[in-house]
C-alpha cells in the first residue's frame, strides 16, 4: 500500500509538471490550424495596412517562440475542457493536478496574474482562486485516457461572450440575427480575424458550453449536421461582408471560420450563444494514456 502511494504521488507530480509545460506553450505558440489560416489571410488580403498588420502579426509569434514568453499581455483565465476515461488512474487528483499546473506555469513562464476574487476584489497572484482555472467535465466509459482542451481565454474576446433565448417563432433567423448583430457592436473589439463559435442548445448554459467547444474545433472544419455546416458558411460570409479586417482596421475578411456546436433543445426554446477566439487563439490539445504518454495534436512536432 505505501509504494502504491509513493508511486502515485510521483505520477501527479509528473502530470503537473507536463501540464505546466504544456500551459506555458500554448501561451506562446499558436496551434497549427491558426498559423496556417493567418498565413492564407496574409496572402489573400489586398489591403495594404492589412498586410502590414498580418506581418506584424508573424512577428509577434516569431519573437513569442524565440523568448519563450506570451504572445500577448493577456494570458486569460485558463481554462480546461477534459473528457477522462473512467479508468484513467489519476482521475480523482486531476483537479487539483490542473489547478497546481496553472501555478506552475503562472511562476515559471510566467503568466499574467489574472484570477480576483470576485467582491473581496483582490488579487490572489497565483492564477487561482474560487473557480479559477475554469474545469469543464466529460467522463468516458470504458477508456483509460484523459484528453484536455487547454485555452487562454483572454479579457477582449472570449471571456465577454453573450447567450440568450429565443422563442420558437424567432427560428434559425433569430440564432443568425442575434450572431450579426454582437459581432457588428462588438467583434472589432476581439482583436480579428476572430474564430467565432456559436452554441446552440435548450437554454443559456447549454448554449454557451457550446458556443466554448465550438472554439475548441480546428479551423477549417464543418458541422455534420448539414444545416449546421450551412449556418457556419452563411455565417462566415456575412461576417466577413462587415470588413473589419485584422485588428479592426478593415481588410477583406473579419474571421478565421465561423464554428457551431448544437444539441437537443426543448420544443419552445432555442438557446443561442457566441464566443470568440481572437487572432492569438492560444488553445491546443493533449491526450494522455494511463502510463502518462502523451500526444499533442494542436502543435505537431512538440515536445514538452
Amino acid at each position: 500500500m505505501e509504494k502504491a502511494q509513493v508511486d502515485t504521488k510521483k505520477e501527479v507530480e509528473k502530470m503537473i509538471d507536463l501540464m505546466s509545460k504544456f500551459t506555458s506553450l500554448v501561451s506562446y505558440k499558436l496551434p497549427d490550424d491558426v498559423e496556417n489560416k493567418l498565413k492564407e489571410l496574409s496572402e489573400e488580403e489586398d489591403n495594404r495596412l492589412a498586410k502590414i498588420i498580418y506581418k506584424t502579426m508573424q512577428e509577434n509569434q516569431k519573437l513569442a517562440g524565440e523568448l519563450k514568453r506570451p504572445s500577448c499581455q493577456d494570458t486569460g483565465v485558463i481554462q480546461f475542457f477534459v473528457k477522462c476515461g473512467e479508468d484513467f488512474p489519476l482521475i480523482g487528483q486531476l483537479d487539483s493536478i490542473l489547478r497546481e499546473s496553472v501555478f506552475k506555469s503562472t511562476k515559471e513562464m510566467p503568466l499574467r496574474h489574472n484570477s480576483v476574487e470576485t467582491f473581496d476584489e483582490y488579487n490572489t497572484g497565483k492564477n487561482i482562486g474560487d473557480g479559477t482555472p475554469s474545469i469543464f467535465w466529460e467522463i468516458e466509459e470504458n477508456s483509460d485516457k484523459v484528453e484536455i482542451y487547454t485555452y487562454l481565454a483572454g479579457g477582449g474576446c472570449t471571456l465577454p461572450g453573450m447567450a440568450t433565448v429565443l422563442m420558437p417563432g424567432e427560428g434559425y433567423e433569430g440564432v443568425v440575427k442575434f450572431v450579426l448583430d454582437r459581432m457588428t457592436s462588438y467583434g472589432v473589439n476581439a482583436c480579428p480575424p476572430l474564430l467565432v463559435g456559436v452554441g446552440v442548445g435548450t437554454s443559456v448554459e447549454t448554449a454557451a458550453m457550446n458556443s466554448k467547444k465550438a472554439l475548441m474545433r480546428p479551423v477549417g472544419s464543418h458541422n455534420e449536421n448539414e444545416n449546421a455546416a450551412k449556418m457556419e458558411t452563411l455565417l462566415e460570409d456575412g461576417i466577413n461582408e462587415i470588413g473589419l479586417g485584422p485588428q479592426g482596421l478593415k481588410g477583406s475578411k473579419s474571421v478565421m471560420g465561423v464554428n457551431v456546436v448544437n444539441t437537443a433543445r426543448h420544443p419552445s426554446t432555442i438557446g443561442v450563444a457566441i464566443n470568440t477566439g481572437c487572432w492569438s487563439h492560444r488553445r491546443g490539445k493533449i491526450t494522455f494514456d494511463s502510463n502518462l504518454n502523451y500526444e499533442i495534436s494542436t502543435h505537431k512536432g512538440v515536445e514538452l
